[in-house]
């Protein structure tokens, strides 16, 4: 019996009605559980199929445990809002507020904990604390109800969109190799946790932030290693269970275009959110180009944000044999793939490990931007660098192709 394409058995999981599922933190322990029976080789059509789905299913378990297990372990700074997301508590967040909007939080029972100007965005937002007593979600019933043409929304968070092992943190450290391209001169912002390796400018937007992560100093290597000299980090975790949320990603963008950087990589997922979509709008004006994952929460999750915002270039990946990670997301659109496995790049501590998922793929299309931005054309040159996989032309596994094909640090 004919077998079926990697490519082809994902399309037909993407396809499958398994239900709209919450994003999640990054896929890390049980991922082998779900993947492991596809790595020998691929089954006959009809059992294909059936592992296939079987995959995508135990992704989407995976991804509400470790939802559960976040909430339940930090009740303290994190419930879920209206739209069933995870959200830092007694939190919410007025964009913009029209005159007397203000006052009608206040005359409802909402406190105001600060005003952030974010100047260069030409952004406000507005920090509402929720009347005493009430959950997040009825709080926000009740100020959407009150001021029905005002943008309220939840500080959501977002999660990281990659994995690593553990096994290499126990190595001597390591530098990476170097990589024979020409060095890229245009600098480029990483919105993620901390990174240990030395950066133009570092700044933290997060209680504890600054601080070195494993995950963002591996994005932060491999846009190295991918020839960019010039990086500038926000760090949006630091060390708050509350870390990654909205209002910390609209502030790390403005930070980032105040210091001149206009190619920011983003390996983050998250629901939309009306701040972080004002934010990369106000961005994209003025003439920032961002580069996202699409995650590793599999084909039947939801559109990732902020990979789904117009304009944004939505990133994927594949594995050392050009086959695209089946635990990769969606996005409202999808633009480019990158190698996002059987890679390695440097930890917080300096050690190489090998790393996986679609976080460590946005970095290195992140890279083909800042190369192509002098240029005034970023989309032409990146489709004339794209090698094409799968369907001929634009598809939904792949995007418009294959970019940085040698932008894979092995071991």
């Amino acid at each position: 019996m004919k077998r079926l394409t990697f490519a082809t058995l994902l399309a037909l999981c993407a396809a499958a009605p398994l239900g709209a599922q919450i994003a999640l933190p990054d896929v890390r322990e049980g991922l082998g559980q779900v993947t492991g029976r596809l790595g020998a080789g691929l089954p006959q059509v009809g059992d294909a199929v059936g592992e296939m789905k079987g995959a995508v299913e135990g992704l989407t378990r995976l991804r509400l445990q470790r939802l559960d297990r976040l909430l339940r372990t930090n009740r303290d700074v994190i419930e879920r809002d209206l739209s069933g997301d995870l959200a830092r508590k007694g939190e919410l967040l007025l964009t913009n507020p029209a005159p007397g909007a203000i006052e009608t939080a206040r005359a409802a029972g909402f406190g105001i904990i600060s005003t952030e100007t974010l100047e260069e965005l030409g952004l406000t937002v507005v920090r509402l604390s929720v009347p005493a007593g009430q959950t997040l979600a009825r709080a926000q019933k009740l100020l959407v109800a009150r001021l029905p043409d005002a943008e309220i929304s939840s500080d959501t968070l977002n999660f990281t969109s990659g994995s690593s092992t553990s096994a290499a943190k126990q190595a001597p450290p390591i530098a990476m190799p170097p990589i024979a391209m020409p060095p890229i001169a245009t600098p480029v912002g990483v919105i993620d946790g901390g990174s240990a390796l030395s950066v133009i400018a570092t700044r933290g937007f997060a209680s504890g932030a600054p601080r070195p992560s494993d995950h963002g100093s591996a994005v932060v290597s491999l846009l190295k290693f991918a020839g960019v000299g010039r990086v500038f980090v926000a760090d949006v975790y630091g060390q708050d269970p509350a870390g990654g949320n909205a209002l910390a990603v609209a502030r790390a963008l403005d930070w980032l275009l105040g210091a001149q950087v206009r190619v920011v990589s983003v390996s983050l997922v998250g629901p939309a959110n009306p701040v972080v979509a004002h934010a990369v709008a106000a961005a994209q004006r003025k003439g920032a180009v961002i580069v996202a994952a699409v995650g590793n929460d599999g084909p039947a999750a939801p559109p990732a944000y902020p990979a789904s915002y117009p304009g944004v270039i939505a990133v994927t990946a594949v594995d050392g044999r050009n086959r695209a990670l089946i635990e990769a997301g969606r996005a409202g659109h999808l633009d480019y793939a990158a190698p996002g496995a059987d890679l390695f790049a440097s930890n917080a501590a300096g050690r190489r490990f090998k790393v996986r998922g679609t976080s460590f793929a946005t970095p290195l299309v992140a890279s083909r931007v800042a190369l192509a931005l002098p240029s005034g054309n970023v989309r032409a040159r990146l489709d004339a660098e794209a090698i094409d996989l799968g369907g001929k032309g634009t598809d939904a596994t792949y995007g418009r192709g294959l970019l940085c094909t040698i932008c894979r640090p092995a071991r």
